[in-house]
């Protein structure tokens, strides 16, 4: 092969390796943020939490007719994730709110999802995941406790009438 041919050829794949290259930040600065609220059902008065990724700025906010405006603050040095949290109002009625994230200021990058609002008290930890109890289930715990109580009181006489050497 010639060194001219090479040239050409190298040439031609620096042209394209730098087309490429000045191609891909400017994709990854126009890729959609996304966000999540969670949780997406709270009854009025309770706590969601609130963040966007992929802003590529310090600043957001998240707006609702369910809790009003809400800043959002970057999670780390990058600001690739924004958080915030709000309470919902005591006094909204059941339904579907749009809850819109926007990035930067006025005109930035926005994605809405929806709350859901329901009445009642959100349920969590092991007391508001269990209904009730049957009156089956409260006699077999109440046995349980007897039996054990039962078992505790038999070990302590048993050593005290048994002392051990």
């Amino acid at each position: 092969m010639s060194p001219t041919r090479n040239r050409h050829r190298l040439t031609g794949l620096a042209a394209a390796t730098l087309v490429a290259a000045a191609a891909a930040p400017v994709t990854l600065a126009h890729a959609a943020p996304s966000a999540t609220v969670s949780p997406t059902s709270v009854a009025p008065g309770g706590r969601v939490a609130l963040n966007i990724t992929g802003c590529g700025t310090k600043t957001g906010r998240a707006t609702s007719h369910a809790f009003g405006d809400v800043q959002l603050t970057p999670g780390n040095l990058e600001a690739s994730n924004l958080f915030g949290g709000a309470t919902v109002y005591n006094n909204t009625p059941n339904g579907s709110y749009p809850v819109t994230f926007e990035c930067g200021g006025a005109g930035g990058q926005q994605i809405t999802l929806s709350l859901n609002v329901t009445s009642g008290a959100a349920r969590g930890g092991l007391g508001g995941s269990t209904d009730s109890m049957s009156r089956g289930e409260i006699a077999i715990g109440g046995s349980l406790v007897a039996a054990s109580l039962g078992a505790g009181v038999w070990i302590i006489r048993r050593r005290r009438t048994h002392p051990s050497a």
